[in-house]
């Protein structure tokens, strides 16, 4: 590898690192912006929560149908479409006052969400020397996603404690976002292998008869629908707390993102040197713990489980995500990057909204679902163990560590 190479990947690791940052200042801010957009325009929980439930099927019908664009027009080409598009949105919230306007605009932006990150995540493989190595930085990504899950609730809250719009976090974003295309056009990015084929839509909706494809997207989709149900309702779960932790309350999803966020950057080491499925298993069954313990105990236990679930998940989802997509060639990675995305945005559209609805036919409150979230983290629990127990996909990533890496 020449030295410009070796700056070139190491740039394009860091527009993607910043890219992840970026988008997650806005899409786990939305915890933070539901109970405000409740009050302002009298909503159930149901009602307002689409503003997470909206840009969560929008990113997972952008991945599923255009995923495959970063292996047909390039990576670039497509990472630039993206970040186009949602600096657009993100933009126009400045144009008007209603909640069927924000959640048009956020909608817009889930699309937009879906089309450069599928690009990102097939440009991780372009860079990685090996599977192990692109799982390692897989969660170097995922933990610049979490710091910018820190940022977007910090900066929320802030500007709602001032009296400021929430709005101008999206404006913010925008701006970053500018920057980021400005990176994009400027960077030479690796040349990747061309499909023997020109890749299609219709070869993106082959890969959901593929059993890897299916067993890792499906994982993705128990995991998400189980983390989001923390950074969604966890606020109003909390909402009134006067136990003896007050402060923890307060800054309870704070806590989370950070300990979510340490944990990730900790993953880049642990999954260089540990055995992934392990791992996966020990992390996953602590997190049904945590769950479990909040069912039993209530709030005055959900203050202290829940933020700290937040370490136990943090190297889940990178890690799937990355062995889902290392089981197939290079050339295929954007179209399998979108087929879990596609589900990784559904999981998180479909369990804040079913808990949601769980908890407005027990009057509103968020305890009953969170006994649907712990149902969906002892699923998980018990799709990794049986991957530590039965190895499925040991032989498919080492046949194609030695013939793409």
């Amino acid at each position: 590898m020449t030295n410009q190479t070796a700056n070139s990947d190491r740039i394009i690791r860091w527009l993607t690192y910043m890219m992840f940052m970026m988008f997650a200042m806005t899409t786990d801010a939305v915890g933070m912006i539901i109970p405000v957009v409740m009050k302002d325009f009298d909503l159930s929980m149901t009602a307002a929560g689409m503003l997470h439930y909206g840009p969560m099927f929008a990113i997972a019908l952008s991945g599923i149908f255009l995923g495959f664009l970063a292996d047909r027009i390039g990576r670039k080409k497509t990472i630039i479409l993206g970040l186009g598009l949602f600096s657009v949105s993100a933009y126009l919230f400045l144009a008007g006052n209603s909640f069927g306007f924000y959640l048009a605009l956020m909608m817009l932006s889930g699309v937009a969400i879906g089309i450069f990150k599928t690009a990102a995540l097939a440009l991780i493989g372009d860079i990685s020397s090996s599977s192990t190595q692109h799982t390692s930085t897989m969660n170097g990504v995922e933990a610049f996603f979490g710091v910018g899950a820190i940022i977007g609730p910090l900066l929320v809250t802030y500007m709602l404690s001032q009296g400021v719009d929430w709005k101008w976090l999206y404006i913010a974003a925008a701006s970053f976002c500018l920057v980021l295309i400005a990176l994009a056009l400027w960077v030479k990015y690796p040349e990747s292998k061309p499909p023997e084929n020109p890749i299609t839509l219709a070869q993106t909706f082959e890969m959901l008869k593929d059993r890897y494809a299916l067993g890792f997207s499906f994982t993705a989709f128990l995991y998400v629908a189980t983390e989001s149900a923390i950074y969604v309702w966890m606020p109003t779960l909390l909402l009134g707390y006067e136990g003896s932790a007050v402060f923890l309350a307060t800054y309870a999803l704070t806590i989370f993102f950070v300990l979510r966020a340490a944990g990730r950057f900790l993953g880049i080491w642990m999954m260089a040197h540990l055995d992934w499925a392990a791992v996966l298993v020990i992390s996953s069954l602590a997190i049904m713990l945590c769950f479990a313990g909040t069912i039993v105990g209530g709030t005055n236990a959900a203050v202290y489980l829940l933020p700290v679930s937040g370490l136990f998940m943090s190297v889940i989802y990178p890690t799937i995500n990355s062995k889902g997509i290392s089981c197939f060639p290079k050339q295929n990675h954007g179209g399998v990057a979108g087929v879990i995305l596609f589900f990784t945005a559904l999981g998180a559209a479909f369990g804040p909204l079913t808990m949601g609805l769980v908890s407005d036919l027990f009057g509103g409150k968020a305890e009953y679902g969170f006994m649907l979230a712990g149902l969906f983290s002892a699923l998980l629990f018990a799709i990794l163990l049986f991957n530590q127990i039965m190895k499925p996909t040991i032989a498919r990533l080492s046949e194609l560590d030695r013939a793409e890496y």
